[in-house]
């Protein structure tokens, strides 16, 4: 018989006899690549929509929002580095109304015949059409929040309060704005004559014109000479980069997150595919010293325990990268996956699966033939915590437990380090888990003290405040006003929020560092905006709104959840009076306990469905993805650990296997036998999880601070998992393992072994 074909009969029957063992590795190792897959997907904006969506409607890399259709716009048009143009299009602001809910919108009017700059992408129904002047093409994330579909009724109500009732004739999407509603208002594009029936006034409406460029990167200079030409007439200014940000809906905080899980599990993989090689080659000496005698070379036999235990691995890279691949295209969505990346990930993964395994092949290729290597496992001296279990007088079960904990330190100390990584980044996600908890019972920390928004609608603005502020379950009315403001040299927009008074009736914003703003003229701000203007607390900024300039002092920062973080909060009366009076909305604060549905509800029949009331958007919602894969990644990290445990536990077996019989003849019972054993593997368990969910603790906070810095919302968000989580968690874990490990320990117990076999 050939050494190859005795070779592979070798590994096919090892592999039967360790069926349990090697699933769990696959998988572990599956899991791992299919996370770390999704994470550089993620990352690397593949998902992101505007890429797709820009290419397929030929996209414009600057947007402009001006008061008029000027001249000015010519000399716009003619700068350097613009190749094409979109518009200038009127739009007009109206209310869409939509199975009693009230919507903001934007109707924008366009021709018959689609632009070749900048022209939406429709994937239902049709284009405009002059034979149907009532037809509205609806953007697709606004249709889907509406429920819109060809051919439904879209009704709309002007600024003058008239209503018009539209059909849709198609949905599209579009890479001029962000999805609704994280960007409002929703987009909608109608025939020119369908505007002037719905809003003849142009005072009313806006000029809005798409400049395409020859280069991407030259976005921030054409537009920080568009600000200097277009002056007062310029309203707002977005770039492809703002509205590329709008729709990555969170990818890259859960992409990060994958990205830091699936580091820690490989790590954890690599130790547990180590052990489990280390194990069985310690478990295997007789076969492997038996084929060394049948003619196998040292190499050989390095090689067969190296394509066994490195099989298993590249086994579970090639499901992960397959289960990696479905995830991106199916659930995540994402048109292509990136392949360098991929394959980075792909022979990065292999090389630690073979290297992890590479060292105990080694070992085991050094196996001398035949006379057998002793089974026994070595000597030396007690352990200290073994010592210490004879003097405080445990029962002699657990002291022979302990002393067979560490019996072999390098692979105790695997173990315990194997445990402990999927422990700390299980205690990680916990943490993360308890920072979302906290968003959705504490929405005040994250800048919703108030919990709707009411917009006057027909009312009279102050009509509007005396109905809400009437209603018995409302606590607090603060006056407010959305505006959008060009930031000096950056050439973009950035939103300044007011709400509130500045010295009194001021909205609670959550300050995390400095103090509120107690004086007009005073604002606190977003880490975003921070970043972005490269300003500290204490510095002054000057912003332009609405052509008048806003200059305030920082004294605070905010966490700031909205527009990553690019977000000035400032009173009421910091604004011009043209941009501040009447309010645009008014925030309500409830008393605890008050039903938000109930309140809006009965706002709205109060006042003849005149009002229009949102709800305030937590975060938490939003992110709502991150516990499904907390959840999954929880999963994979408990096979990992799983398999670690098996080694240990297949290992203290076989080491102690000949020692059963004298324990018995000892006088201990198969009960103590058994509390012998699982002590000894539970001894690691207890030490690896403790460590684990100690360090996971210790840096649960930090990085998800760091990650709120980094993305704009701002440190101090993060939460730790509570006391109880936590304990709980480590008496699962420590629960499970010994549970797992109790069975081949029953079974040695029980089993009938003559002292004659030593």
């Amino acid at each position: 018989m050939s050494t190859a074909r005795a070779g592979s009969r070798w590994i096919r029957a090892d592999l039967r006899a360790r069926k349990g063992q090697a699933t769990l590795t696959v998988l572990a190792v599956a899991g791992i690549v299919a996370a770390l897959i999704t994470a550089v997907t993620l990352l690397e904006d593949s998902t992101n929509p505007w890429r797709g969506l820009f290419a397929q409607t030929e996209g414009a890399h600057v947007w402009l929002y001006t008061r008029d259709n000027t001249a000015q716009l010519a000399g716009v048009q003619a700068l350097d580095g613009v190749t094409a143009t979109a518009g200038p299009y009127r739009s007009a602001p109206v209310t869409a109304l939509q199975d009693g809910r009230r919507e903001p919108a934007s109707l924008r009017a366009m021709p018959a015949t689609p632009p070749r700059v900048a022209h939406p992408a429709v994937v239902e129904g049709g284009w405009l059409d002059p034979a149907q002047p009532d037809g509205v093409v609806v953007e697709r994330s606004f249709a889907r929040e509406l429920r819109l579909r060809i051919g439904a009724p879209f009704t709309v109500v002007a600024l003058s309060g008239q209503r018009h009732t539209l059909y849709v004739r198609g949905i599209a999407d579009s890479a001029d704005q962000g999805f609704y509603p994280e960007w409002t208002p929703g987009l909608g594009w109608v025939l020119p004559e369908a505007l002037d029936r719905i809003e003849p006034m142009l005072g009313r409406s806006e000029w809005v014109t798409g400049l395409r460029l020859a280069d991407a990167d030259a976005a921030q200079v054409v537009s920080q000479r568009v600000v200097v030409m277009l002056d007062d007439q310029l309203q707002r200014l977005y770039t492809w980069r703002e509205i590329r940000a709008a729709m990555e809906l969170d990818n890259r905080l859960l992409g990060t997150m994958l990205a830091l899980f699936g580091v820690g599990g490989l790590v954890a993989a690599a130790l547990a595919l180590a052990n489990a090689a280390g194990g069985r080659v310690l478990g295997q000496l007789r076969d492997l010293a038996t084929l060394k005698s049948m003619g196998f070379t040292r190499g050989q036999v390095a090689l067969l325990l190296l394509v066994e235990h490195g099989a298993l691995g590249l086994i579970g890279v090639a499901l992960g990268t397959v289960a990696g691949w479905a995830v991106t295209a199916l659930a995540v969505g994402a048109s292509s996956v990136a392949p360098i990346p991929v394959l980075t990930i792909v022979a990065g993964t292999a090389l630690a699966v073979l290297a992890a395994v590479g060292v105990p092949a080694w070992r085991g290729g050094r196996t001398p033939p035949i006379p057998a290597a002793p089974s026994q496992p070595p000597g030396g001296r007690l352990s200290r915590l073994a010592r210490l279990a004879l003097l405080v007088r445990l029962p002699p079960a657990l002291v022979l437990g302990t002393r067979d904990a560490f019996t072999r330190r390098v692979p105790a100390f695997l173990t315990v380090f194997g445990l402990a990584v999927p422990m700390m980044m299980i205690t990680i996600g916990l943490g993360v888990w308890a920072t979302l908890d906290n968003f959705a019972r504490n929405p005040e920390q994250v800048g919703q003290h108030a919990s709707l928004y009411v917009r006057p609608g027909k009312l009279e603005a102050a009509q509007a405040a005396r109905l809400a502020g009437a209603d018995r379950d409302v606590a607090a009315v603060y006056p407010g006003t959305d505006v959008n403001a060009l930031a000096p040299g950056e050439g973009r927009s950035v939103r300044v929020r007011a709400v509130g008074g500045s010295a009194s009736d001021r909205y609670p914003f959550p300050v995390v560092e400095g103090r509120m703003y107690a004086e007009p003229g005073e604002a606190v701000a977003g880490q975003g905006l921070l970043d972005l203007l490269g300003v500290k607390i204490g510095d002054r900024v000057r912003l332009t709104v609405g052509g008048s300039p806003l200059i305030v002092r920082v004294v605070g920062r905010t966490v700031e959840p909205d527009q990553d973080g690019e977000v000035l909060s400032v009173g009421l009366d910091s604004l011009a009076a043209k941009d501040s009076v009447p309010p645009e909305y008014y925030a309500l604060a409830l008393h605890p306990g008050a039903g938000r549905d109930e309140v809006a509800a009965r706002l709205l029949a109060e006042s003849g469905e005149n009002l229009e009331v949102q709800a305030a958007v937590n975060p938490a919602d939003r992110l709502a993805m991150i516990r499904v894969v907390i959840v999954a990644l929880t999963a994979v990290l408990t096979l990992i650990g799983l398999a670690n445990l098996l080694t240990a536990s297949a290992l203290g077996l076989r080491d102690h296997a000949a020692d059963l019989a004298v324990l018995k003849a000892m006088g201990l019972t198969p009960r103590q036998v058994m509390a012998t054993l699982v002590t000894g593997t539970g001894l690691l368990v207890v030490l690896g999880v403790v460590a684990g969910a100690a360090a996971g603790a210790s840096v649960a906070t930090g990085l998800i601070d760091l990650q709120g810095h980094t993305s704009g919302v701002g440190a101090g968000i993060g939460r730790p998992p509570s006391p109880v989580t936590l304990a709980l968690a480590v008496l699962l874990a420590v629960g499970t393992a010994l549970a797992v490990a109790l069975i081949p320990a029953r079974r040695a117990a029980r089993a009938q072994v003559p002292i004659t076999a030593r």
